[in-house]
């Protein structure tokens, strides 16, 4: 498939499919003609960046990462290495932390909305990482 059904198909730009490309982290064959001819695979292999990059992680851990990911499942296969495991864990613990700040956040903001509704502030409706973060 050419560049511009695989942007569609997966609703990535054309721009960022080359990126992806020039990072190695998407083989496209060329044509005589010089056009960029892509694999059915490579739907699942630009979901399975994206998610990665939506999880926080740049191109030079999600090219580390891909060899690892079976691209028709998404899961992971046997070439995973120490390294790349301990490197994910601490990607993973970095996700954690986020989570708790935004958790955190979205408390402070459940509080600000109830008072600013006049509502009484209800310990029920509230996160207990609000009274952390204060």
């Amino acid at each position: 498939m050419r560049i511009g059904e695989l942007a569609r198909r997966t609703g990535v730009s054309e721009r960022s499919l080359r990126y992806y490309e020039q990072q190695g982290l998407l083989v496209a064959r060329r044509t005589d003609g010089g056009h960029r001819e892509y694999p059915e695979m490579a739907v699942d292999r630009v979901v399975h960046i994206q998610e990665l990059y939506a999880a926080g992680l740049n191109s030079r851990t999600i090219y580390k990462i891909l060899p690892c990911m079976r691209d028709s499942d998404g899961g992971p296969s046997e070439s995973a290495t120490p390294q790349l495991v301990e490197e994910l864990t601490s990607e993973r613990a970095r996700i954690d932390r986020m989570i708790t700040d935004l958790l955190r956040s979205r408390a402070v903001l459940d509080e600000v909305i109830l008072t600013a509704s006049g509502q009484p502030s209800q310990p029920s409706q509230l996160s207990q990482p609000s009274s952390e973060a204060a």
